[in-house]
Protein backbone atom coordinates (compact mmCIF):
# COMPACT_ATOMS: atom_id res chain seq x y z
CA UNK A 1 0.00 0.00 0.00
CA UNK A 2 1.32 3.44 -0.92
CA UNK A 3 -0.62 6.12 0.97
CA UNK A 4 0.52 9.37 2.54
CA UNK A 5 -1.42 12.02 4.48
CA UNK A 6 0.14 15.44 5.00
CA UNK A 7 -1.03 18.56 6.83
CA UNK A 8 1.01 21.67 6.12
CA UNK A 9 1.33 25.09 4.55
CA UNK A 10 2.18 25.95 0.96
CA UNK A 11 5.69 27.35 0.68
CA UNK A 12 4.92 29.22 -2.55
CA UNK A 13 2.00 29.84 -4.91
CA UNK A 14 1.14 26.74 -6.95
CA UNK A 15 2.48 26.62 -10.52
CA UNK A 16 -0.05 25.31 -13.05
CA UNK A 17 0.51 24.17 -16.61
CA UNK A 18 -1.62 22.47 -19.20
CA UNK A 19 -0.68 19.58 -21.46
CA UNK A 20 -0.58 20.20 -25.21
CA UNK A 21 -2.88 17.26 -25.97
CA UNK A 22 -6.36 17.44 -27.49
CA UNK A 23 -7.93 17.05 -24.04
CA UNK A 24 -5.72 19.53 -22.20
CA UNK A 25 -4.93 18.34 -18.66
CA UNK A 26 -4.07 20.73 -15.81
CA UNK A 27 -0.94 19.93 -13.79
CA UNK A 28 -0.23 21.87 -10.58
CA UNK A 29 3.10 21.70 -8.79
CA UNK A 30 3.53 23.04 -5.28
CA UNK A 31 5.47 22.45 -2.11
CA UNK A 32 4.18 22.15 1.43
CA UNK A 33 5.98 22.53 4.73
CA UNK A 34 4.96 19.99 7.37
CA UNK A 35 5.90 20.40 11.02
CA UNK A 36 7.54 17.43 12.68
CA UNK A 37 6.05 16.26 15.90
CA UNK A 38 9.46 15.78 17.49
CA UNK A 39 12.83 17.12 16.40
CA UNK A 40 16.27 16.26 17.62
CA UNK A 41 18.29 19.14 18.98
CA UNK A 42 20.01 20.97 16.13
CA UNK A 43 17.72 19.39 13.51
CA UNK A 44 15.06 21.25 11.59
CA UNK A 45 11.53 20.78 12.84
CA UNK A 46 9.96 21.10 9.37
CA UNK A 47 9.96 18.83 6.33
CA UNK A 48 9.30 20.10 2.81
CA UNK A 49 7.46 17.96 0.24
CA UNK A 50 7.15 18.57 -3.49
CA UNK A 51 3.63 17.74 -4.63
CA UNK A 52 1.82 17.38 -7.94
CA UNK A 53 -1.92 17.43 -8.62
CA UNK A 54 -3.68 16.65 -11.90
CA UNK A 55 -6.97 17.62 -13.55
CA UNK A 56 -9.68 19.09 -11.35
CA UNK A 57 -7.47 18.80 -8.25
CA UNK A 58 -4.86 20.97 -10.00
CA UNK A 59 -7.44 23.59 -10.93
CA UNK A 60 -8.82 23.52 -7.36
CA UNK A 61 -5.33 24.14 -5.94
CA UNK A 62 -4.69 26.99 -8.38
CA UNK A 63 -8.00 28.69 -7.64
CA UNK A 64 -8.15 28.44 -3.85
CA UNK A 65 -4.61 28.07 -2.47
CA UNK A 66 -1.67 30.46 -2.28
CA UNK A 67 1.58 30.73 -0.38
CA UNK A 68 0.93 30.17 3.32
CA UNK A 69 -2.43 28.40 2.82
CA UNK A 70 -2.95 25.39 5.07
CA UNK A 71 -3.78 22.17 3.25
CA UNK A 72 -4.69 18.60 4.11
CA UNK A 73 -3.47 16.31 1.35
CA UNK A 74 -3.70 12.59 0.84
CA UNK A 75 -1.98 10.83 -1.99
CA UNK A 76 0.89 8.53 -2.84
CA UNK A 77 4.68 8.73 -2.86
CA UNK A 78 6.41 8.46 -6.22
CA UNK A 79 10.13 8.16 -6.97
CA UNK A 80 11.49 10.52 -9.63
CA UNK A 81 15.02 9.23 -9.99
CA UNK A 82 17.10 10.25 -13.02
CA UNK A 83 20.67 10.62 -14.30
CA UNK A 84 21.83 14.23 -14.71
CA UNK A 85 24.10 15.69 -17.42
CA UNK A 86 27.20 14.77 -15.40
CA UNK A 87 26.17 11.11 -15.35
CA UNK A 88 25.33 11.22 -11.62
CA UNK A 89 22.24 9.47 -10.32
CA UNK A 90 19.80 11.91 -8.70
CA UNK A 91 17.23 10.55 -6.25
CA UNK A 92 14.04 12.48 -5.74
CA UNK A 93 10.60 11.82 -4.27
CA UNK A 94 7.36 13.64 -4.90
CA UNK A 95 3.83 13.33 -3.58
CA UNK A 96 1.06 12.73 -6.10
CA UNK A 97 -2.08 14.34 -4.67
CA UNK A 98 -5.29 12.34 -4.79
CA UNK A 99 -7.43 14.34 -2.32
CA UNK A 100 -6.95 17.93 -1.16
CA UNK A 101 -8.91 19.81 1.48
CA UNK A 102 -8.81 23.18 3.20
CA UNK A 103 -7.25 23.05 6.65
CA UNK A 104 -7.00 26.67 7.79
CA UNK A 105 -6.55 27.26 11.48
CA UNK A 106 -9.53 28.84 13.22
CA UNK A 107 -7.69 32.10 13.86
CA UNK A 108 -6.72 32.40 10.17
CA UNK A 109 -10.20 31.46 8.97
CA UNK A 110 -11.76 34.01 11.36
CA UNK A 111 -9.40 36.72 10.12
CA UNK A 112 -10.25 35.90 6.49
CA UNK A 113 -13.97 35.83 7.25
CA UNK A 114 -13.79 39.17 9.09
CA UNK A 115 -11.93 40.76 6.20
CA UNK A 116 -14.44 39.48 3.63
CA UNK A 117 -17.49 40.38 5.73
CA UNK A 118 -16.38 43.86 6.83
CA UNK A 119 -19.02 46.45 6.12
CA UNK A 120 -21.87 43.95 5.82
CA UNK A 121 -24.51 43.65 8.52
CA UNK A 122 -26.64 40.66 9.44
CA UNK A 123 -25.59 37.14 8.65
CA UNK A 124 -24.99 34.30 11.05
CA UNK A 125 -24.45 35.00 14.73
CA UNK A 126 -20.82 35.32 15.80
CA UNK A 127 -19.49 32.18 17.49
CA UNK A 128 -18.35 32.43 21.09
CA UNK A 129 -14.60 32.94 21.39
CA UNK A 130 -12.77 29.68 21.90
CA UNK A 131 -9.97 29.30 24.44
CA UNK A 132 -6.71 28.93 22.45
CA UNK A 133 -7.68 25.86 20.46
CA UNK A 134 -8.71 25.57 16.82
CA UNK A 135 -12.31 24.57 17.62
CA UNK A 136 -15.28 26.88 17.27
CA UNK A 137 -17.88 27.03 20.03
CA UNK A 138 -21.50 26.68 18.91
CA UNK A 139 -23.39 29.95 19.55
CA UNK A 140 -26.04 29.91 22.28
CA UNK A 141 -29.60 29.19 21.14
CA UNK A 142 -28.69 27.46 17.89
CA UNK A 143 -29.15 23.90 19.22
CA UNK A 144 -32.80 23.78 18.04
CA UNK A 145 -31.67 23.93 14.41
CA UNK A 146 -29.18 21.06 14.72
CA UNK A 147 -30.39 17.71 13.32
CA UNK A 148 -28.78 15.57 16.03
CA UNK A 149 -30.05 16.78 19.42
Amino acid sequence: MNKVILLGNLTRDPEIRYTQSENSLAIARFSIAVNRRFARQGDTDVDFFNCTAFGRQAEFVEKYFKQGSRMLLSGRVQNDNYTNKNGERVYSVQIIAEEIEFAERKSTADANASASQSGFGGGAPEPNAAASDDFMNIPDGIEDGLPFN
